[in-house]
C-alpha cells in the first residue's frame, strides 16, 4: 500500500508520517529530503524557491518510486507538498487499488486562533532554517489553495479545525503484506 500524504505547510505532514512509521513500521520518504538531495548534489539547477518547477520535476520521480514499491509489494508513505492533486491520472486502475491519498489542511479559524502553536511546533520533526514567511495570511492562503485542489480533484482532505487531532487508521491503510509465492523466510 502506498500513502501519498500531502497538504499545506505547517499542517503536520512529517510528524504524521513519523508517527505512522513508529506505530506501523511503514517507512516514509520525505519529498523535501529528495528535493534537497537533488538540489545540493547539483542534479538540478532548481532552488527551494522554485515550487512550481520543483513539483513538475519531482512528480515523475515520486510517481516511479511509488510504482517500484507497488511492484515489490512494499508499503511506503510518500510525504510532502510536491504530490500532484491530479495523481490518479498517472496510475492504472490496478495500481489505484493499492494507493491512498490524504491532504492535511487547516481552517482559517484554526490558523487565526492557534497561530502561536503552529509556529511553536513548526520544528518538531524537521528544523526550518528560515520560517520568516510563515504568517497567518500566508497560511490561510496556502490551506485554502489545498482545500480547493482537493475539491477540484475529488481528493480526501483531513481538515484541522478546533482541536488538532490527526491520526490515520494504520491498520486499514497498511494490511499485512503476503510474501510472494515460493519465497522462504
Amino acid at each position: 500500500m502506498i500513502l501519498f500524504l500531502t497538504g499545506a505547510s505547517h499542517t503536520g505532514k512529517t510528524l504524521l508520517a513519523q508517527r505512522l512509521l513508529e506505530r506501523h513500521r511503514v517507512p516514509y520518504l520525505s519529498i523535501d529530503h529528495l528535493k534537497m538531495g537533488l538540489i545540493r548534489s547539483g542534479e538540478t539547477a532548481l532552488t527551494p524557491e522554485d515550487d512550481a518547477a520543483l513539483e513538475a520535476y519531482l512528480w515523475p520521480i515520486v510517481r516511479e518510486i511509488a510504482r517500484t514499491a507497488l511492484e515489490n509489494r512494499q508499503h511506503l508513505i510518500l510525504e510532502g507538498g510536491y504530490i500532484l492533486f491530479r495523481w490518479r491520472e498517472d496510475f492504472t486502475d490496478r495500481e489505484l487499488r493499492e494507493i491512498r491519498f490524504c491532504c492535511l489542511a487547516m481552517t482559517r479559524d484554526y490558523i487565526e486562533h492557534h497561530f502561536a502553536d503552529i509556529r511553536r511546533y513548526a520544528d518538531v520533526i524537521e528544523r526550518r532554517l528560515d520560517d520568516s514567511g510563515c504568517t497567518p495570511a500566508w497560511l490561510i492562503a496556502e490551506n485554502e489553495r489545498c482545500r480547493e485542489l482537493c475539491r477540484r480533484y475529488d481528493c480526501p482532505c483531513l481538515l484541522i479545525d478546533g482541536e488538532y487531532r490527526v491520526d490515520l487508521d494504520g491498520e486499514a491503510l497498511f494490511p499485512p503484506v503476503e510474501p510472494p509465492r515460493g519465497a522462504s523466510e
